[in-house]
């Protein structure tokens, strides 16, 4: 494999030093102050522009999990997981028996690694179980609050999912998952073990805020690893004693080193270490300009199916001197979509409104605008599960 030389500047979110207090409960360690954002919230994030590699365009052989903290599985021939998968991206939301056969079609499987090593899943956690959903540069597509595994928006910030040594673990497994999972926590670590906690991160598309993950030993971990109580009441069903998680947020430092991949689909999928990996969503160079196009086109698409032939123009002309930066190929391509139909809508717009509806109820080209918008909508699935790995 050859080491990438495709980095892009892509935003990403912190903990803001003024949030952080010592750790009363861990002398010597930090934490997040009770005002500092969750990972899911906007208020109170510190955005830091990252250099960030692009691993579809080379990767490198020490980005494995063991070392790394994270690496890519084939779950291309996972059959019955792959008809879900492309069910549940058609249809926009998760259902029960979606969830229930995609876990069935994980439990016991092996999954080969890019790196050439075989994980084995053990164990598919009973909760854990989301989607998310948003749209270019952040615009959101869900509501206010999730409902059970939909309507979650993306990760605004930096974090890792769980603490070895706090809840719900610790009442769990009866205070012994340190010792039996592989992890690196600010007051611990075990290199050990041969079980593993992880993340299944299944993109069902991602052509704008994609998941960018942190090379474990590139974080100072007792410096800038900050310990977080993450409220679940409104997404898990939890006993009082476990209602609040303990995980973890992150301080920006220059040494930290970044990674995604900017063109997924759910026959491969992210696996990371969540006792350990930081990650969250990235927004790449030129998704501020998709989420302008996206707008546009969205009421130039409702000015047409009204007939208005001025208010498509007008929406249109928004948008006209539009100047993409260096970005990745797949959204350069996806953004070039938009471009186009909102040229043909400033051009002719009466034409577009006399156009007949096709099988579908739409005209021709309000069929292809929504498609163009919807392929930059990400989708992405996760869920919880035990492994063995042989690496």
């Amino acid at each position: 494999m050859t080491t990438s030389t495709h980095v892009h500047p892509v935003a990403l979110g912190f903990m803001p030093e003024a949030q952080v207090i010592d750790d009363p409960d861990h002398p010597g360690l930090r934490r997040a102050g009770p005002r500092a954002a969750a990972p899911y919230g906007d208020e109170r994030v510190e955005r830091q522009t990252c250099p960030a590699t692009d691993l579809v365009y080379g990767d490198r052989d020490d980005l494995d999990l063991r070392r790394a903290g994270f690496d890519t599985v084939d779950l291309s021939g996972l059959e019955d997981v792959q008809r879900h998968c492309a069910e549940v991206r058609r249809a926009g939301r998760i259902s029960d028996d979606h969830a229930a056969a995609i876990r069935a079609g994980l439990d016991g499987a092996v999954l080969p690694m890019v790196h050439g090593h075989e994980l084995r899943v053990l164990h598919v956690a009973d909760e854990g179980f989301i989607m998310r959903t948003t749209g270019p540069d952040g615009l959101s597509l869900v509501g206010p609050r999730s409902v059970g595994m939909n309507d979650h928006g993306q990760a605004t910030s930096i974090h890792v999912d769980q603490d070895v040594y706090g809840t719900p673990l610790v009442q769990v497994m009866d205070g012994r998952a340190p010792e039996l999972f592989v992890h690196d926590s600010p007051d611990g670590h075990n290199h050990d073990a041969g079980l593993w906690l992880v993340n299944l991160w299944v993109p069902l598309q991602q052509v704008v805020q994609p998941l960018v993950l942190a090379d474990g030993r590139t974080v100072d971990r007792r410096r800038d690893q900050l310990r977080y109580g993450l409220s679940t009441s409104s997404f898990l069903d939890r006993g009082e004693d476990q209602v609040i998680n303990d995980i973890w947020t992150l301080l920006h430092d220059d040494g930290q080193a970044w990674y995604f991949r900017s063109d997924m689909d759910h026959r491969q999928a992210y696996v990371f270490n969540t006792l350990s990996t930081p990650h969250g969503a990235g927004v790449l160079p030129g998704e501020d300009v998709a989420r302008r196009c996206w707008l546009a086109l969205e009421a130039a698409e409702a000015a047409v199916a009204d007939g208005d032939a001025d208010g498509a123009r007008s929406a249109a002309s928004g948008v006209d001197d539009e100047v993409l930066p260096d970005t990745t190929p797949a959204l350069s391509a996806a953004v070039g979509q938009l471009l186009a139909l909102l040229d043909e809508a400033r051009r002719d717009p009466a034409a577009l409104c006399r156009q007949e509806p096709g099988d579908e109820g739409a005209t021709p080209w309000v069929a292809a605008a929504q498609a163009a918008r919807a392929r930059l909508v990400r989708y992405s699935l996760e869920l919880r599960m035990v492994v063995s790995a042989d690496a």
